[in-house]
């Protein structure tokens, strides 16, 4: 049977080149590293923390690309921020016999029974910005990198002084990882700024990062100092930003993560400061080939695939939207 499946992974990899997504559940059993015998389903599942997210999208997108072009089936579950759900739905792909399942956001420290029903069935599981765990085969979209060059972007523009909204959300690891990072980055080379932090909900965010800006900018009047606003990634930012418009305050900087066609725009119109594109549609596309190549090799051990982000401010759109038209899509 495992031979069979080689042969079927060689067909599948000269077909097709991109993809991803992902999934995960409480508590974990360790993965089998060596030699495994696969399912010869071609089936993808995938399992994500929210549909409506557009780096969430964007890597269904590639995955789904990537798939369908190697022959493959692809169904998505949007487990709306809920692990419980994502857990549920990792299992349900298991008794469905899918040939892999990706995770996106997740952490796999919350995926246990997902993860372990998996191995037990040896179906590879990928993640995207869930981090690595045991039972995840491939990982991609490590979520800390990203939020460097945005952070590093505001301290170099608060000069040491002023106050700052961190919008985060702990439920996924994409934004834990980038909120480790922007503490680690502020505590070193900003320790006199003022960080007052507050986290968004999945679904909501856009409303609570228009709410909690509201009460960040009545204590903080115009013209009182350096302000900013971040987010573990731009969608909170933007809801903050309709406050910032409907207030009429021209005085606070904006930084997002992730780098959604909205965010683009947002850049281009003046509106949000800075954010970092992440080309989530050749990370969804890399998580599928190195899925296969590890079904092809019956090699199940860890592996990493993530493609570098790219800061876009005023400065910067021009040339970013020369080399990639496709951001605003």
């Amino acid at each position: 049977m495992w031979k069979n499946r080689v042969v079927l992974a060689a067909a599948v990899l000269c077909a097709a080149t991109i993809a991803a997504s992902g999934c995960s559940v409480p508590e974990s059993a360790p993965a089998d590293t060596g030699s495994t015998q696969a399912s010869e389903s071609t089936l993808l599942g995938i399992v994500t923390i929210s549909a409506t997210d557009a780096n969430n999208a964007r890597v269904i997108e590639g995955a789904t690309e990537a798939a369908e072009a190697a022959g493959w089936t692809v169904q998505v579950v949007d487990a709306a921020g809920n692990a419980d759900q994502a857990n549920t739905a990792i299992q349900n792909f298991v008794n469905k016999d899918a040939g892999m399942i990706f995770n996106l956001v997740f952490p796999a420290t919350s995926l246990g029974a997902g993860l372990n029903a998996a191995s037990q069935a040896n179906i590879p599981v990928a993640t995207w910005g869930g981090g690595p765990g045991d039972g995840i085969v491939v990982v991609a979209g490590d979520g800390a990198p990203f939020a460097e060059p945005a952070t590093q972007a505001l301290i170099d523009a608060l000069d040491g002084e002023g106050e700052v909204l961190a919008l985060t959300y702990r439920t996924g690891q994409v934004c834990r990882d980038r909120e480790a990072l922007f503490d680690e980055m502020m505590a070193e080379q900003a320790p006199d700024v003022n960080i007052t932090k507050n986290e968004v909900n999945i679904p909501g965010f856009l409303q609570d990062g228009a709410r909690y800006a509201n009460a960040w900018l009545a204590a903080n009047p115009a013209n009182s100092g350096n302000l900013a606003v971040w987010g573990c990634w731009e969608d909170p930012t933007l809801g903050a930003i309709s406050s910032i418009k409907q207030q009429g305050r021209t005085d606070v900087l904006t930084y997002g993560i992730n780098g959604s066609s909205t965010a683009i725009k947002a850049v281009q119109d003046g509106e949000l400061t800075a954010t970092v594109f992440e080309d989530a549609r050749a990370e969804g596309a890399k998580m599928f080939q190195e899925t296969l190549a590890a079904i092809e090799s019956g090699d199940f051990a860890s592996r990493t695939a993530d493609v570098p982000g790219i800061l876009v401010t005023a400065d910067t759109i021009d040339s970013f939207l020369d080399e990639h038209p496709e951001a605003l899509d």
